[in-house]
C-alpha cells in the first residue's frame, strides 16, 4: 500500500490510523506543495487522499476507509454495524460543511455572525447528539469495539475546539473517545515513529 496526501493530519489521517492500528505496513508518502502541481496531474480526480493498491490508484478518503475497514475488520460486527459508522461519518460531514461558512468568510463582521450561529446553534445540536450515543455505546461511535469511524471524530472533533478552546470540556464522552483513540497502545505508537516513517513524494 502507498498512501499520498499532504504533510497534515487532514483527510489522510484516519487512514494512517487504520493501518497503524491493524499494524499494516504501507508507505507514507507526503507531497510538499511546491510539488503538488505536479503530483496533481497523476491523481484520478485531481485531489488527494490517493490510496495505490498493487499499482491503481484510488482516491476518496471515506471509499479508502471503508474498503480497509472491511478489510481490517474495523467496520463494526456486522452490515447493520457498518452502516452505522457510515452514518455517524457522514453526519459528522454535514457539521463540517456548516462550519465552512464560517472558517472561509473573510468579512469580518460577517464572519462573527457565521461563529456566532455555528457555535451556538450547529456545534450544539450535533454534539449533543453524538455525546449521547457515544456514551451509550460505552465510549465508541458505534458499537461496544473500536471501529473507523472512532478514528473520523478523534481527528475531526479537535478542529472545533481550535475555534473554540474549551468546548469539549462540556462533552465528557466525545472528550473520553478523543483519548480513548489516542492512547490505543498502536496509534501511539505509529504517532511516536511517524516522522522517521513518513517519506516526501520525489518526482
Amino acid at each position: 500500500y502507498k498512501l499520498y496526501y499532504f504533510d497534515t493530519p487532514g483527510r489522510g489521517e484516519k487512514i494512517r490510523y487504520i493501518f497503524a492500528y491493524a499494524k499494516q505496513d504501507f508507505e507514507d508518502i507526503r507531497i510538499t506543495k511546491d510539488l503538488w502541481p505536479e503530483f496533481k496531474k497523476k491523481t484520478p480526480y485531481g485531489q488527494v487522499p490517493v490510496l495505490e493498491i498493487d499499482g491503481k490508484p484510488i482516491a476518496q478518503s471515506f471509499s479508502i476507509c471503508r474498503y480497509l475497514a472491511r478489510k481490517f475488520n474495523l467496520d463494526g460486527k456486522n452490515e447493520l454495524e457498518a452502516l452505522e459508522c457510515d452514518s455517524m461519518v457522514e453526519t459528522l460531514g454535514d457539521l463540517t460543511q456548516k462550519s465552512k461558512k464560517y472558517l472561509t468568510e473573510t468579512d469580518p463582521t460577517q464572519k462573527k455572525i457565521e461563529k456566532r450561529k455555528l457555535f451556538e446553534e450547529d456545534v450544539p445540536f450535533f454534539f449533543k447528539k453524538f455525546e449521547d450515543i457515544v456514551s451509550k455505546n460505552g465510549g465508541y461511535t458505534v458499537g461496544s469495539q473500536i471501529t473507523w469511524s472512532d478514528f473520523h471524530f478523534a481527528n475531526i472533533l479537535p478542529e472545533f475546539e481550535k475555534s473554540s478552546p474549551g468546548l469539549l470540556k462540556s462533552y465528557p464522552a466525545l472528550n473520553g473517545l478523543i483519548d480513548k483513540v489516542s492512547n490505543l497502545p498502536s496509534i501511539k505508537e505509529w504517532k511516536e515513529k511517524s516522522a522517521q516513517l513518513k517519506k516526501y513524494y520525489v518526482p
